[in-house]
């Protein structure tokens, strides 16, 4: 029997030997995939962040870009503004020129009002004229020596603004 308990006790201590093996392979197995959770948590953290800062840079670029357009509206609607400015000026030399008996001169009349009508609808205002001189609205290009100091007396060439940014300035006689 001795045989048969020296066969046990190596079977027991082969079984040891292989369950500690065992263990020593799961706790390898573990320690891997503990570093893997690590390198993926901290990949994750990068591509979250990287995602942010994309997400940041195109409402950056849709801001921008929006800006932009509006500006560009802007210009381009002050660049029509101030062709359109010469058709006025012109409208109403006609009517100055023609007297009020004509009726072509009714006709010319009832344009300019359209016209005028239309450009006060996207913001072209005429500049006032009525405060005194004011140097962010009027151009000086004389005297005039019937007017009191720092009034104006006679306008040459109406002035207008748009969206209250200056478009023309008025061109006037100031009194000294």
């Amino acid at each position: 029997m001795t045989t048969e308990q020296n066969e046990q006790a190596q079977d027991l201590e082969q079984h040891a030997t292989d369950t500690q093996a065992d263990t020593e392979q799961v706790d390898v197995l573990v320690d891997g995939l503990q570093e893997q959770i690590t390198q993926l948590e901290g990949d994750l953290k990068l591509e979250k962040a990287r995602t942010a800062n994309a997400v940041y840079e195109a409402q950056k670029s849709v801001e921008r870009i929006q800006r932009e357009s509006e500006k560009h509206k802007d210009t381009v609607l002050e660049k029509f503004a101030k062709e359109l400015l010469e058709s006025v000026d012109n409208l109403e030399r006609a009517i100055q020129a023609a007297g009020e008996d004509n009726a072509i001169v009714e006709g010319v009349q009832l344009t300019l009002k359209s016209l005028l009508n239309k450009k006060k609808k996207f913001g072209v205002v005429e500049a006032d004229t009525t405060n005194g001189f004011n140097a962010d609205l009027h151009q000086a290009v004389g005297i005039d020596p019937t007017a009191k100091a720092d009034q104006i007396g006679n306008v040459l060439q109406k002035g207008y603004t748009l969206n209250g940014r200056l478009l023309r300035p008025a061109m006037v006689m100031v009194g000294a």
